[in-house]
């Protein structure tokens, strides 16, 4: 047999064999054999110069089913080829984490769940076994809402959704509450379409200031204060308890948000049909006051119906006083209805209206021409204010305090709390003023006697109705002027309004005391002796006839010239 003989280039390819075979393994996943097992520890060969020794805990559930025996094979992460007893030190423990992360990476970059063991707590959260790899679990992201007690949750194999993977670092971020957010999700979207429009039964799991929560079985509604009961609910809490079973109806469903509204008071009849037949204008009814505001007291007439009383129509001489000092909360109060709109769910109410007007009751008491008396409330440049019985005041104006001096002169004999009698000059009940005189009583100015002479003496001396007279100014103030009619002692108060028919003219300052005047005589009272005059009222007149002459004029002139004629005249005169 002949001798192979090996050359230099036979021998230079078996040496690079014989490296590529031993390129070095530290750091990767290899194959082994068990070739052994002593006490607790499994010798495996990995094709190096010794075996290594691996820890039979670390591998787990095989070690405990006894699929670990001689002849197994094993993976196993190469930590060091040699070490300093000429052993190779391998790791099982490894091997499973390098796996764990291909598979891992896998998963996430797919967007798939993955298994894993809560296994241990840290600071800020947990750990989590995602079969050999160690994750970060954050305490906000174990659960929807935060839980106190986390022990049932421990060493249980359940699915975590992974947020974030830096293999470099070794970093993994899980996170249990976007599983049960996608799952709640998906059973939110089946329920709302079994449930919309029906009445189902629900648990109360929260109450808020604005509604309750119900738990409908997985998912939840809120139930709004305004719907769960057709009365005044001030706060949930009066009507439900946490815990509760209550029976609502599903009123409105968001299909883009899943957000559902729910009912109470839609399973009970609306009190508000026919409510124009139940509470007709003007009828009177006892209710329980709710609540009050600025600008009124609301009133329970019954359960579900609630009226307005407007602070306007609370009190008839309790003008600018807080609706909170007329009546209070659960106070029972007799109320009249003044207006019902079914349409905007309103009831105006009346609580003056339930007592008689004040200022009827005075004219029915104190006709025109009839004496009182009062204290005087206040003092101001029109005159004086005296209270009446009734809550009620009248005034005096400074025309009529005194026959012989001027309003303003009279006015400085008077001060508030002097008691006073006085004539009531007249009783404006729509309009809710009192007119008095305080001269009137005295009987002196257009009569020297009482009775019949004096209307006798004032129609001989020219004064009445629509009559013109000639005035004398004898005083001038914001609201108007004063005078006096020539050739006697009667005063009369012109105001700003009846000074001219022109607005622009209206100005007490441009009249002077001493200016004599024309005016018409638009009121007399016989009685009382009350003269009203107007310059304004004689303007009219006397444009009125100018107009009627130029209908039967035959002189061609013009309606301006007539006018202007007329004038003319007057201002002459």
């Amino acid at each position: 047999m002949a001798q192979q003989t090996v050359t230099t280039e036979d021998f230079e390819s078996m040496l690079l064999d014989s490296f590529v075979d031993n390129e070095p393994l530290e750091g990767a996943v290899v194959k082994g054999r068990v070739v052994a097992i002593e006490k607790d520890l499994a010798i495996i060969d990995v094709g190096l110069k010794t075996e290594g020794r691996v820890a039979l805990k670390e591998f787990g559930q095989a070690y405990r089913d006894g699929q670990i025996q001689v002849g197994s094979e094993v993976e196993v992460y190469v930590d060091r080829v040699e070490n300093a007893v000429g052993e190779a030190v391998l790791s099982r423990e490894k091997a499973r984490r390098e796996e764990s992360w291909v598979k891992l990476e896998e998963k996430y970059n797919a967007n798939e769940r993955v298994e894993g063991i809560i296994f241990n707590q840290v600071k800020g959260g947990f750990t989590v076994d995602l079969e050999g790899a160690v994750a970060f679990l954050p305490r906000s992201q174990v659960d929807i809402r935060p839980i106190r007690d986390i022990a049932p949750l421990m060493n249980v194999s359940q699915p975590f959704q992974i947020l974030k993977m830096d293999k470099r670092r070794g970093n993994i971020v899980v996170s249990r509450r976007a599983i049960l957010e996608e799952s709640r999700a998906e059973q939110r979207s089946e329920i709302v379409q079994q449930l919309e429009g029906q009445v189902v039964d629900g648990v109360v799991k929260n109450i808020t200031d604005y509604g309750a929560f119900v738990d409908l079985g997985g998912i939840d509604g809120l139930l709004h204060v305004t719907d769960i009961a057709w009365r005044r609910v001030n706060h949930p809490s009066e009507v439900l308890t946490i815990g509760e079973t209550i029976k609502v109806q599903i009123v409105r469903i968001n299909h883009e948000s899943h957000r559902i509204s729910l009912g109470m008071k839609q399973l009970q009849s609306d009190p508000w049909e026919g409510i124009e037949a139940k509470y007709p204008i003007g009828a009177k009814f006892t209710g329980r006051v709710t609540n009050i505001t600025d600008y009124g007291a609301f009133v329970e007439l019954e359960p579900g119906i609630e009226g307005l009383i407007h602070v306007s129509e609370m009190s008839w001489t309790k003008k600018n006083v807080h609706p909170g000092k007329i009546v209070s909360t659960s106070q029972e109060v007799d109320v009249v209805v003044l207006e019902v709109d079914p349409d905007k769910r309103r009831i105006s109410l009346g609580l003056k209206q339930t007592l008689q007007n004040p200022w009827e009751a005075f004219a029915e008491k104190h006709p025109v021409g009839s004496t009182i008396e009062g204290e005087v409330k206040n003092k101001t440049e029109f005159g004086l204010f005296i209270g009446l019985e009734g809550d009620v005041d009248g005034m005096v104006h400074l025309s009529d305090l005194d026959w012989q001096k001027s309003g303003e002169v009279a006015l400085d004999d008077y001060n508030r709390g002097d008691m006073v009698s006085a004539r009531v000059l007249d009783v404006d009940v729509e309009k809710e003023r009192i007119s008095l005189g305080i001269k009137q009583l005295n009987g002196e100015g257009t009569s020297s006697s009482a009775g019949s002479s004096s209307s006798e003496a004032g129609e001989a001396g020219g004064l009445r109705k629509n009559a013109v007279v000639t005035t004398e100014v004898i005083d001038v103030n914001e609201g108007g002027i004063e005078v006096r009619i020539a050739d006697s002692d009667v005063t009369s108060f012109i105001r700003r309004a009846d000074l001219s028919r022109d607005r622009n003219d209206q100005r007490p300052e441009r009249f002077a005391k001493g200016d004599k005047v024309d005016a018409r005589i638009t009121q007399y009272d016989r009685k009382t002796g009350r003269i009203q005059l107007s310059i304004k009222a004689l303007e009219i007149a006397e444009e009125r006839e100018a107009v009627a002459n130029f209908g039967s004029s035959d002189s061609g002139a013009s309606l301006g010239d007539i006018l202007g004629a007329a004038l003319k005249g007057r201002e002459e005169k």
